[in-house]
């Protein structure tokens, strides 16, 4: 078993030092232990923990849904319990797109009403202004 600087661990996931911290200080990441001079000893263990982490939030799940999945991972999980999760995860992902959608069809119509220039009316302003 290989340990591993926070810069080292930092360089194999590509998670910034101060977000490995971070995730630390939050219980996301177990604390490693420390040689006496206080610098901390990653191990396999924490690398790989720390990659689901990352690759969770390139999914785009919260650090509370990521807590959630290590939570299920800790335990006694099932497919089943694992897949919920990720469905639930896509259904917001979905609405999110779908509210992405409408902003664009409405900022994309608005803009094009704009005739640009220098006139004093703009209907972007005036869209943005109503309630």
């Amino acid at each position: 078993m290989q340990d591993f600087s926070i810069g080292a661990l930092s360089q194999l996931t590509g998670v910034n030092i101060e977000t490995v911290r971070y995730y630390e200080k939050i219980g996301l990441l177990p604390a490693p232990p420390r040689t006496e001079g206080g610098h901390r000893l990653y191990k396999d263990d924490h690398l790989k923990r720390l990659i689901f982490i990352r690759r969770s939030r390139e999914l785009g799940f919260t650090l509370n849904e990521i807590r959630n999945l290590l939570g299920l991972v800790a335990g006694d999980y099932t497919c089943g319990e694992v897949q919920a999760a990720a469905l639930s995860h896509l259904r917001s992902i979905r609405h999110k797109i779908a509210d992405l959608r409408r902003m664009e069809r409405t900022l994309a119509d608005t803009a094009s009403r704009c005739k640009g220039g220098t006139a004093p009316d703009c209907p972007i302003i005036e869209v943005l202004s109503r309630g």
